[in-house]
């Protein structure tokens, strides 16, 4: 795609990063036929190719209105259009360019700030953890729509931490809202772990990944969160510690993962920061990723479990966001679990997006239904997911568990 950058944006990161990724896109239109947003809206200013028309406007002097601002606010970066576009087009990258420079020059009615910055300053506090407690306690009373986002209250076990050492470590992040909301994910992956020979190590000074403010179009705050979070894991990854280095930085919320695999190309201009942020990346590991190299320890340690048809949900940031997709389903299968993909629709979205749910929810209860008709079609027990958002999502829509696929392995241990 040629472009003409209009003077505002020539020589700027901003322009010159959007002018490559323009570069790429042919017009072949195939990111439209996988939109999740088209599919529902049917728009084509609501796919991707649409949405990148608009931009590339806006880039060469465009006055941007309140209807390019709604268009890409309705995309869910949910970057299947990267999985599926044949000339490499990254798409998620242009579109927080599109986003940060829409913002800048369409404001945004009071409403509309008000919720962004109390979902990007919420869910990031750490007043988050005391308030989902209150919430759970008056959970019967809440209206319908905030009921869904107060998932009931954990049980004990859900804090049992292994206690054992090990000479194998690895760093895990905790998460902004998962210890609050479901807290046995991140015990249970202790657990499993723990279970295999390798010890899990949390840095209390990391928090959010710096995704919500990043997507939320607050680039300093989510950048101020990367940077807080490498200086809480440099000894470690270092070995600077009594506990000597770590051999990986395990993600168990793939949405996490997904950012924090792209720290060094958000950190890249930072000269403080960059090659720091590069081998973070490097270090960062899915926790599915850790499977292939488990599997024997964990066969061993199996007891005996009842047939339970499981149905998996890759999460956008697994399969799309990572590249990586029937890690899970295979091992665990292999594993003596049975474990089903929808036959229909795997690929797309539920909806849930990190804060789209509550930013546009209609659309996305849409995708949420229609994700869970597709899932209800395999008449499993439980449907197991890989990020804590999904889940939670998932969950509102049906009375059949949704849990992360970590805590199933979890019961399954001797």
């Amino acid at each position: 795609m040629q472009t003409n950058l209009a003077p505002e944006f020539k020589g700027t990161a901003d322009g010159e990063a959007a002018e490559a990724i323009l570069r790429k896109c042919v017009h072949c239109g195939f990111c439209t036929a996988t939109c999740p947003t088209y599919q529902l809206l049917g728009d084509e200013l609501d796919g991707p190719r649409g949405r990148i028309y608009l931009m590339k406007q806006v880039l060469e002097g465009a006055t941007p209105t309140r209807s390019t601002q709604m268009h890409l606010d309705r995309c869910l970066t949910c970057r299947k259009c990267e999985s599926t576009c044949p000339s490499g087009v990254q798409y998620g990258n242009l579109v927080e360019i599109g986003r940060r420079i829409v913002d800048e020059r369409v404001p945004r009615p009071k409403g509309e700030n008000a919720l962004r910055w109390l979902l990007k300053e919420g869910l990031t506090s750490p007043l988050f953890g005391p308030a989902m407690k209150l919430g759970q306690l008056v959970r019967p009373l809440l209206p319908a729509a905030l009921k869904n986002k107060v998932p009931a209250a954990a049980g004990a076990n859900a804090n049992r931490w292994p206690t054992r050492e090990h000479p194998r470590k690895v760093l895990m992040l905790m998460g902004c809202v998962q210890p609050a909301m479901m807290p046995n994910i991140n015990s249970a992956t202790a657990r499993v772990l723990d279970a295999c020979g390798i010890q899990t190590i949390v840095a209390d000074e990391a928090g959010c990944c710096g995704a919500i403010r990043t997507h939320l179009n607050d680039r300093e705050g989510g950048l101020a969160d990367m940077r807080r979070n490498i200086d809480a894991w440099w000894p470690l990854v270092e070995g600077l510690t009594e506990s000597g280095p770590v051999e990986a930085i395990v993600m168990n919320a793939s949405g996490c993962g997904a950012t924090v695999k792209e720290y060094g190309h958000a950190l890249a201009h930072d000269p403080a920061y960059a090659g720091k942020a590069l081998r973070i990346s490097t270090l960062t590991r899915d926790l599915s990723e850790l499977l292939p190299e488990l599997l024997p320890r964990l066969k061993s340690r199996m007891h005996k479990r009842p047939a339970t048809q499981l149905a998996f949900h890759p999460p956008c940031t697994l399969q799309h966001g990572q590249q990586l997709r029937g890690g899970v389903e295979a091992h665990l299968n292999a594993l003596g679990f049975d474990v089903k993909v929808a036959m229909n629709e795997s690929h797309l979205c539920c909806g849930s997006a990190g804060t789209y749910s509550v930013l546009q929810p209609e659309l996305a209860y849409q995708l949420r239904d229609r994700k869970l008709g597709n899932l209800a079609a395999l008449e499993p027990q439980v449907i197991v997911s890989a990020n804590i958002g999904c889940i939670q999502h998932l969950q509102t829509g049906t009375t059949t568990p949704v849990k992360h696929w970590v805590e199933v392995l979890d019961e399954s241990l001797a």
